[in-house]
């Protein structure tokens, strides 16, 4: 018969890890991608953060300058027309304002020891600049003021020192701001090449994956129609070997009922002949016995009990070989009856099988409790047969030292039904669980008739139903038939 190659499923399972696997790495190096642009990301924040700092030191340095060069205009205004009062108001706002941006300029280099010191320089140069300015204009107010040569002056060369101090540490700055623009740049380029990076990662794993799952659709079509195949032949198969069975059973039950047939003509003989023998046994112990005393003791024994014991013994035996015969027969005409679906209900049958066995259940003391019970498409006559073998079995073997308790229910699943039989009865060995289907064999203590036929009928109808029927039991605990059967009959599959 066809089979799937083993070597797809281990191939799509090898796919399947492949494709796992390129998941993984491109989920961790996304992971990983992502971190190192955050990384670089937060670089990039501080890269700008110190590019925007020196920006600050450079701008409160042109301030500080700004405001120190406007204290050296009012002062040179108040040489000029030492009666003026306005540039005395513009040179003491200029110094505040000097003052005030070098107290901004101490807490913005706090990170730089180079710049601190030349902030602190800055701030005693500007110091001793504004005491020399407040002195020209004190001397302006006394009109001592005494004008010379500003290129000589000493507070032309304070404001000088001033401008020398500020420039350099402008250099500095333009150095860091230099730097810090070129890191900025490098953390840029990086975070840039990190994304492209992270893209090309997302793109590579998405294309291998997309082709590697395109392959595997391909592959998955092409079992598909394999199986499709396979499928067909299968079931060309099966129809092949279903239509052996149905010959080969058709063959069997044929064979039985020949067999059962001929068996029955001698049987009827020895059944014929041993009335004959009884007959004339009684025929010759009338001629016998009449002389009374005179007959010898073994001929008594043999005439009164040897014989009748004897043929006693021929008839019970021809008597039950006659009802396995019929049995026999009874089984296979039963096998060759056509099969007849109908819509059945399960709750009518089994009330029906209740209210005929209605008398046994009261002498007995039996509660029968029907649960819920489907309605199926089935051979009536057979459903019937099953079901009441079932009953009767559970009512022939009832435990002694309780009252009897049968449910029969049902429960639809999957297409089809389960119809349970349970009672609290004597229940059955786990050993004997399959025995008790064979023909002719029975399990437990033989107290009850029966020829050991029931269940291995209802197997067989079963088989013929498309069903199987199972046993649940242990010795003492009670028992619970299952027979399973489709909810609509195919007639095709079940009579295999």
């Amino acid at each position: 018969m066809p089979t799937t190659p083993t070597y797809a499923f281990s191939r799509d399972a090898g796919n399947n890890r492949l494709i796992l696997l390129l998941l993984s790495i491109g989920f961790a190096a996304v992971v990983a991608a992502v971190v190192a642009v955050v990384v670089v990301q937060k670089q990039a924040e501080r890269d700008a953060y110190w590019v925007e700092h020196t920006l600050d030191v450079e701008a409160a340095l042109n301030r500080f300058v700004r405001h120190a060069e406007r204290t050296e205009t009012a002062r040179r205004g108040i040489i000029i027309a030492p009666t003026e009062t306005n540039f005395v108001a513009i040179a003491e706002k200029a110094i505040a304002d000097a003052s005030r941006e070098l107290a901004g300029l101490e807490t913005l280099v706090r990170d730089n020891p180079s710049q601190v010191r030349s902030v602190e320089g800055l701030r005693l140069a500007f110091d001793g600049y504004a005491r020399q300015a407040r002195t020209t204009e004190a001397e302006a107010k006394l009109g001592i003021l005494k004008v010379g040569s500003l290129d000589s002056d000493a507070t032309v060369s304070a404001i000088r020192h001033i401008r020398t101090y500020a420039d350099e540490m402008l250099r500095r700055e333009d150095a860091l701001l230099r730097q810090r623009n070129q890191a900025q740049d490098r953390t840029r380029s990086l975070l840039s090449a990190m994304l492209a990076l992270c893209g090309a990662l997302i793109v590579g794993v998405a294309t291998a994956a997309i082709l590697i799952i395109r392959r595997n659709i391909r592959e998955i079509d092409a079992n598909r129609r394999e199986l499709h195949v396979l499928n067909q032949e299968l079931e060309s198969l099966v129809d092949e070997r279903t239509a052996e069975l149905q010959r080969a059973n058709a063959e069997i039950q044929r064979f039985a009922y020949i067999v059962s047939h001929d068996l029955r003509s001698p049987l009827v003989n020895v059944m014929g002949f041993t009335s004959e023998l009884d007959a004339a046994r009684k025929v010759i112990g009338e001629h016998v016995l009449k002389d009374g005393d005179d007959v010898p003791q073994t001929v008594r024994l043999a005439v009164e009990e040897d014989l009748p014991e004897s043929i006693g013994f021929i008839r019970s035996s021809t008597q039950k070989m006659d009802r396995l015969i019929n049995a026999i027969l009874r089984l296979s005409r039963e096998g060759r009856r056509t099969l007849a679906p109908t819509r059945v209900s399960l709750a009518d049958v089994v009330q029906s099988i209740v209210d005929s066995l209605q008398h046994r259940i009261d002498e007995t003391g039996t509660r029968v409790e029907l649960g819920e019970l489907a309605v199926i498409e089935t051979d009536r006559l057979a459903i019937e047969q099953i079901l009441s073998n079932l009953i009767e079995n559970a009512l022939k073997y009832l435990h002694p030292g309780r009252p009897g308790e049968i449910r029969i229910a049902s429960k639809v699943a999957h297409g089809r039904v389960n119809i349970t039989v349970r009672d609290n009865g004597r229940g059955i060995s786990p050993r004997d669980h399959e025995r008790i289907f064979d023909l002719f064999r029975r399990s437990g203590m033989q107290d009850q008739p029966g020829e050991g036929i029931g269940l291995a009928h209802v197997r067989a109808l079963a088989y013929r139903l498309g069903g199987l029927v199972e046993v649940s039991s242990e010795e003492g605990q009670g028992s619970t038939f299952t027979v399973s059967l489709p909810l609509k009959f195919q007639s095709g599959v079940a009579d295999a």
